[in-house]
């Protein structure tokens, strides 16, 4: 058996025992270094301290800057350890978290490494690399640091949230509105559950419709339509030929620009230019880029992007050129280098603000301005001299607060002409802050789905919170939710919830239900195996007609996947009982106690936790409830209830052959036993408890008596 043998790993992508958040649970067999403590393997601390110097500031247990290092000379374990690692790394290469554990099973020498993350192909990454990072350190060997977090990195780049798509899920947390993504490694996210969701796909969303998309990206049809909108655009046409490029040119006027009719983000787009030559040259360039041509009228200024979210502008950048200046002795190609690329915000990864300039593989718009003004890349200009290399490069400068009032409303007619939603709107002019028509400026192109990064990290000027904007225009109102209850227990779940469903039809809700039975969609039924499991629940938050869900909660789904919502209106916990004990290493009552008891622990500060008074175990939890508690019992005469009820809070119990409803000392008698259509005498004796429940949570919800007592005669 190797040391450090990773021998299962467990997403836990909901709520779960550890946390209420995403973790990963690594079962990690220690091997021969089980007994290894820190303090005793010569080396060993100075080698990870030296490796990983920005560990200083994880508190661990000590609770202050250091403590892990404290943790490290007074000796800990290799699990504890491997935890601390799996979390730097993850910070290194982008993830900064703090939450984890290292917790030892009943089995000796085999740990539960509990870590946070954000990103699930990115955690497994650094666990993995932790490890071997822990056998260097241990063995005496060496471990390349820098390049394995720049391996990281890369992998953050290909598989994590990108910055756009983050600054609208951080919006939504702020918010409350929960969120999933929908498919590993892109930016497919849900927002809101069931009826109130909505989708983004980094910034476009679920009403980005297929024709706005097609309009502007369509620069000829967008031309037409915004002229006839009486926005201020370029005069120009979509040409068949080089020699027919010419002739448009000498129409409406040198210099033109050649660009194609239908590419996006400044590709094959050629400026300025005065020479049939250039025009020529720049026909099939443009070509190779799109699917057409067309010339338009050059508009002399600075290019402008502005963001135009619903019905508002809410942020303006300038793009400045990229410029190098002569020194006299480097060429074209050395001087981006050192004085271009070398700027830490030009990069690969998304998170850079700026691409770095292609010096090998190079773009001919860029030879073409260096051919423009007279220069090849080997070129060596004169000291002093300044050499225009990319006029789209930087994106820097934030001056939304500068934009004039009318040019604020050409963008966003612009962007309603197109029919789109969120749009970045190019505009060239002189000066921002005065109208376009009074400097012959215009609007040059609009773009479906715009980077954020350039609003979100300007290099002069203010953040713009570019994200809080798109959320609220996908959720004017509300936190996108919608009444979730979550049903656990030992016993019973199932039954409980298939009544709890019946008895909320009346209601005039559609229900999204989800058990160890299959799925239920209104009065449609599904066969599913997992319908307890986190595939269950996410199903009935992801049907678009769900109203009020019903989730089954197993003691499989919490312990083995999280469960499949991340807050829930009502929790009812039934029983907890001996039958999955041993399962993920829960050995004990007490442990499979916080299992069931992450159902009440999600419960929202005005939800209700609905716990049945008898079983010791489920009563305890009462006091985990972020909401009210209501107590069940089939004795009325139950301590806890009785307690409960003397503190003027609910309770649903049997007394004198009926159901009773309690608010504090008064009561009022539901339904008699023998009026209820399911069995519930001699050997189903059992199933009072789960009346019980169901009615609790059928009143929570805000049931009326009369349609609980029908929905309770006609169940079978």
């Amino acid at each position: 058996m190797p040391d450090l043998d990773i021998r299962e790993i467990h997403l836990l992508r909901g709520p779960n025992i550890w946390a209420n958040y995403p973790v990963l649970e690594a079962w990690v067999d220690l091997g021969s270094l089980k007994d290894a403590s820190s303090e005793e393997i010569p080396g060993f601390n100075e080698r990870l301290k030296s490796w990983l110097p920005g560990m200083i500031e994880h508190r661990c247990s000590v609770g202050e800057r250091g403590g892990f290092f404290q943790r490290l000379d007074r000796g800990t374990y290799p699990a504890h350890i491997l935890e601390h690692v799996t979390l730097e790394l993850q910070t290194m290469a982008g993830h900064e978290l703090g939450f984890g554990k290292a917790r030892e099973t009943c089995v000796e020498g085999l740990y539960k490494v509990i870590v946070r993350y954000l990103d699930e192909v990115v955690v497994q990454e650094c666990l993995r690399s932790a490890r071997e990072l822990l056998l260097a350190a241990y063995s005496g060997g060496t471990f390349d640091v820098a390049a394995e977090v720049t391996r990281l990195q890369d992998v953050v780049d290909r598989n994590a949230l990108g910055p756009s798509t983050k600054s609208i899920v951080d919006a939504a947390k702020e918010r409350g509105i929960p969120w999933r993504r929908l498919q590993e490694g892109r930016s497919l996210i849900q927002l809101g559950l069931g009826v109130k969701q909505r989708r983004i796909w980094t910034a476009e969303t679920d009403r980005t419709g297929a024709i706005a998309e097609y309009i502007a990206q369509n620069k000829e049809l967008t031309r037409t339509f915004l002229k006839q909108a009486g926005v201020p655009v370029p005069e120009g046409r979509i040409v068949n030929d080089p020699d027919d490029a010419w002739d448009a040119a000498e129409d409406v006027g040198l210099p033109v620009v050649v660009k194609p009719t239908d590419a996006n983000h400044g590709r094959g787009v050629f400026i300025d230019l005065n020479t049939r030559e250039q025009v020529v040259e720049a026909f099939p360039q443009a070509l190779k880029e799109g699917t057409g041509v067309m010339v338009e009228r050059f508009i002399p200024g600075v290019d402008h992007r502005l963001l135009v979210v619903g019905s508002d502008m809410v942020a303006a950048s300038r793009g400045d050129p990229a410029i190098v200046v002569g020194d006299g002795e480097s060429t074209v190609v050395q001087l981006i280098e050192s004085q271009l690329n070398s700027d830490p915000r030009r990069g690969e990864l998304e998170t850079c603000p700026w691409d770095k300039i292609d010096t090998v593989k190079w773009d001919p718009v860029i030879l073409t301005d260096l051919q423009n003004q007279g220069y090849q890349p080997d070129s060596v200009p004169h000291d002093g001299e300044r050499v225009l290399v990319a006029r789209f490069a930087n994106w820097a400068i934030d001056i939304t607060d500068e934009v004039h009032p009318t040019v604020r409303e050409h963008v966003v007619t612009a962007a309603k002409v197109a029919g789109l939603d969120i749009g970045g709107v190019d505009v060239v002019c002189a000066d921002i802050s005065k109208p376009l028509e009074t400097q012959g400026g215009a609007i040059v192109e609009i773009n479906a789905s715009p980077g954020l990064l350039m609003h979100l990290k300007p290099a002069v000027g203010k953040v713009r919170p570019v994200g809080e904007a798109i959320i609220n225009m996908l959720f004017p109102d509300g936190n996108g939710r919608i009444p979730v209850i979550g049903i656990t227990g030992t016993h019973g779940k199932t039954t409980t919830t298939r009544l709890l469903a019946h008895l909320l039809k009346a209601a005039g809700k559609f229900l999204g239900v989800c058990h160890s039975d299959g799925l239920q969609f209104g009065e449609r039924h599904a066969e599913s195996k997992q319908g307890d499991r986190l595939f269950g629940s996410q199903g009935v938050l992801l049907h678009p007609w769900t109203e009020v869900a019903i989730c089954e909660t197993s003691a499989e789904s919490i312990i083995l996947e999280g469960m499949g919502y991340d807050h829930c209106q009502i929790g009812v916990v039934l029983n907890v009982g001996t039958d999955h004990l041993g399962l993920g290493y829960m050995e004990t009552l007490e442990q499979m106690t916080k299992v069931k008891r992450c159902v009440v622990d999600v419960v929202l500060p005005g939800g209700t936790a609905v716990l049945n008074a008898t079983d010791a175990h489920v009563a305890g939890m009462a006091e985990f409830s972020k909401g009210s508690v209501l107590f069940f019992s089939h004795d009325a005469e139950n301590a806890v209830l009785t307690e409960h009820r003397k503190q003027g809070r609910n309770g649903v119990y049997v007394k004198d052959e009926a159901i009773y409803l309690a608010e504090g000392a008064a009561e009022r008698c539901l339904i008699r036993l023998g009026d209820i259509g399911m069995p519930h005498t001699g050997h189903f004796a059992f199933q009072i408890d789960n009346i019980l429940a169901a009615i609790g949570a059928a009143w929570a919800h805000g049931l009326g008596d009369e349609a609980m007592a029908d929905g309770l005669r006609s169940f079978e």
